[in-house]
């Protein structure tokens, strides 16, 4: 190659370097900051759930509509979820220490600040929330336990609910003594059952497959909740901090998902609230 050649192959090489450097510039400013945002994360972001089945929330194999809910999460945001099954508790310590980026579904509790992030900040935003769900009272069938939304009468024992459930929180200020000793819905209510606590705290979903399961015989479910609550997906104060407009548009694709069209006619199906 000559010397003129030469020099027309190295401007040749530099306009197409200078055109690439252009191209590349133009797509990265015509993509929103959610595109951006989304086309940087090549990670999953890793979440976790509680390790029992939860319906018609979620299982443990990944069916339900809160999967449902993120799924078309993923699909808006162009985001790809990993989801772990773990026990609630070690679920909630591995979103304080940001090993996870988020955990589902989680119902509202001053101190869980400390856990991760709410949707909203400061004031929680339920419009954000994932569901809304109840904790129900179980007896054994027979027996004299009322509960009339404020108080309980012929109480002669302790009242069940499973490990690190909000609802905890509540009986606690009924002043009425407790047992938060099991793990599993049908666990609670095999102790219900065999008379080592006096009633049983549960939450909705779970009391509709007892009493509907193999156990109902043996139970008596009582018709006015103890609460009524929404069930969020919090995110940790890693992610939070390293993005917070990813953070933002999550909650806010959460809350466009569950009012989708798509959504309520699963939601329709189950028969559940909105």
């Amino acid at each position: 190659m000559n010397g003129q050649s030469l020099k027309r192959a190295i401007a040749e090489s530099r306009l197409t370097l200078a055109l690439l450097l252009a191209l590349s510039l133009a797509v990265t400013l015509t993509l929103t900051p959610m595109q951006a945002s989304a086309a940087e994360r090549r990670e999953p972001l890793r979440l976790c759930f509680e390790q029992t089945n939860v319906l018609p929330w979620r299982t443990e194999s990944g069916a339900g509509l809160n999967f449902a809910l993120l799924k078309m999460v993923e699909q808006k945001l162009e985001l790809r979820f990993e989801f772990q099954s773990i026990p609630w508790k070690r679920c909630l310590a591995q979103l304080k220490a940001n090993a996870v980026e988020g955990a589902f579904a989680v119902s509202y509790k001053p101190d869980r600040r400390s856990l991760g992030e709410y949707p909203g900040g400061q004031v929680v935003d339920a419009s954000k929330r994932m569901h809304i769900d109840s904790y129900m009272v179980l007896r054994r069938r027979g027996s004299k336990v009322e509960w009339d939304g404020k108080s309980f009468r012929n109480l002669d024992g302790t009242v069940g609910f499973q490990l690190g459930y909000s609802v905890g929180d509540v009986l606690r200020g009924l002043n009425v003594e407790v047992d938060e000793g099991s793990q599993r819905a049908d666990e609670l209510a095999r102790k219900l059952i065999a008379g080592r606590v006096a009633a049983a705290a549960v939450g909705g979903s779970d009391a509709y497959s007892l009493m509907h399961g193999p156990l109902a015989g043996e139970l008596e479910q009582l018709p006015i909740p103890i609460i009524e609550k929404p069930y969020f997906l919090i995110l940790s104060h890693g992610l939070v901090a390293s993005d917070p407009q990813l953070a933002e548009r999550i909650w806010r694709a959460v809350e466009e998902a569950r009012n989708s069209a798509a959504y309520r006619k699963l939601e329709a199906a189950e028969g559940v609230r909105h």
